[in-house]
């Protein structure tokens, strides 16, 4: 199995890196992440633009078995979408992945049964109302204002249950299936990028709020719709998850008995688990520790990181 990361520094740059304590921890959770990583999947490889290569490779000095440069494409995709990066690298797959959130520490290998899954996720999501902040209703709402069409798979679930805005969680999303998967990044990108539907997006400004339904709401949909249709391609793909549910992914019982860490939302600005990364990494990798501490005391480098 492939170990994957993406990395746009478009939104980096713009205003994703302040989701971190400071620009040291960011840098500490790269080495850290491929690092354990490194332990259980021979192959890794980073997904990036030219200035992420730049930074993650040319300046951390970080070693993927294969770096590409791809994300160039999207140079000109509003930075709002920064799930675009993550879903361009799950479309470049052509064999077993998994690819990881940069907050993501795999202190263990995936388990077997899950790494052979067709399809799979971090934990299911089901407490989304469809009317939350950014959720699906709002899209839908303004996509049937102009007379525009979501996804065959997006409309047939939300037909099936109006109340249904289940998403699942990609901290970690993979699988072997990776036809299906690679179908799914390229209809999600295509929805976010057609100049048909340029209309809807430019009504939404604030973008930010609506990637986790862009993103795994859609992978949600995509599943069942295909698994209820034996005439699709995909009617054999099934997802399978780390956790069974959101809560087990919150118990520090079970991720440890996993050997799994995701730091969560604002858990990244916390100083306390600052704090206790920087001293697993000061014992994981003494040298890239020092590293990360010269480099974040040169002015020119925070000033490349725009942050």
């Amino acid at each position: 199995m492939r170990a994957v990361w993406s990395f746009w520094s478009k939104p980096f740059q713009g205003y994703m890196g302040r989701t971190w304590l400071n620009p040291l921890h960011h840098c500490l959770a790269w080495g850290l992440s491929l690092r354990l990583a490194r332990r259980h999947y021979h192959e890794t490889m980073l997904v990036t633009d030219r200035a992420g290569a730049a930074f993650l490779v040319d300046q951390l000095g970080l070693s993927f078995t294969r770096v590409s440069t791809e994300l160039e494409r999207i140079r000109q995709v509003d930075i709002g979408w920064w799930t675009m990066g993550k879903l361009l690298a799950y479309s470049l797959q052509d064999r077993p992945f998994v690819h990881l959130d940069t907050d993501v520490f795999l202190w263990k290998p995936l388990p077997r049964s899950l790494a052979d899954a067709p399809v799979f996720a971090q934990c299911p999501e089901e407490h989304h109302p469809v009317d939350e902040w950014c959720g699906a209703r709002d899209v839908e709402n303004v996509f049937a204002q102009r007379g525009l069409s979501l996804p065959v798979e997006w409309q047939w679930v939300r037909a099936c249950d109006h109340y249904d805005a289940r998403q699942e969680n990609c901290g970690i999303l993979g699988g072997t299936h990776t036809d299906f998967i690679r179908y799914y990044a390229n209809t999600v990108m295509d929805l976010l990028t057609s100049p048909a539907n340029a209309s809807v997006w430019e009504a939404m400004p604030e973008k930010s709020g609506f990637n986790p339904v862009i993103e795994q709401f859609t992978l949600s949909a995509f599943v069942r719709y295909h698994r209820a249709h034996r005439e699709s391609p995909f009617s054999d793909v099934d997802i399978r998850y780390l956790f069974p549910s959101f809560m087990d992914a919150y118990n520090a019982n079970i991720t440890a008995c996993l050997g799994f860490t995701h730091l969560l939302g604002p858990s990244k600005r916390d100083p306390h688990i600052a704090g206790r990364l920087e001293q697993r990494v000061q014992r994981e990798d003494p040298k890239y520790y020092r590293h990360c501490v010269w480099l974040n005391q040169k002015r020119e480098f925070l000033a490349g990181l725009g942050v």
